[in-house]
């Protein structure tokens, strides 16, 4: 079998902030019930979206990032992994943030996406750093 690890995930940012956003959050519970994965990157975040015409995925600016920046404890609550599959369909490649919550990263992980840790600090100064410079390519060397 060939070594199909990550090594580096180039792209460039869409900082998601706010703690504790939960799968529901990520993909609302009605589409659950998609028979296959295929179009469900047009819904991620579509509850927030709809509520905040400023949500970053609604952003220009943002459209065709590959990292997602978040904070701490991001796709907590239920074990969905059409979360995953929302963020992967989006575009996500990876993903930096404080924290995750387990059966997410998992999934994550399972599917290839990385998700990188790091401490509040740097990562509210990566988030900070995408929304001066939004078409600034970054790099995640694993």
């Amino acid at each position: 079998m060939a070594d199909i690890s990550i090594t580096q995930v180039e792209g460039t940012g869409i900082p998601v902030r706010g703690n504790d956003i939960d799968t529901d959050r990520i993909i609302p519970a009605r589409y659950l019930l998609m028979i296959t994965f295929d179009g469900l990157g047009e819904y991620a975040f579509e509850d927030d979206r709809k509520s905040n015409p400023d949500h970053p995925f609604n952003n220009d600016r943002y459209q065709g990032a590959s990292i997602l920046l978040a904070n701490g404890n991001f796709g907590c609550g239920s074990s969905r992994e059409h979360a995953p599959q929302a963020l992967s369909r989006w575009g996500i490649k990876a993903l930096l943030g404080e924290s995750f919550g387990e059966i997410f990263q998992g999934n994550c992980t399972a599917m290839g996406i990385p998700c990188v840790t790091a401490s509040r600090a740097d990562v509210v100064g990566f988030q900070d750093h995408v929304e001066a410079n939004p078409t600034e390519s970054l790099t995640l060397d694993l």
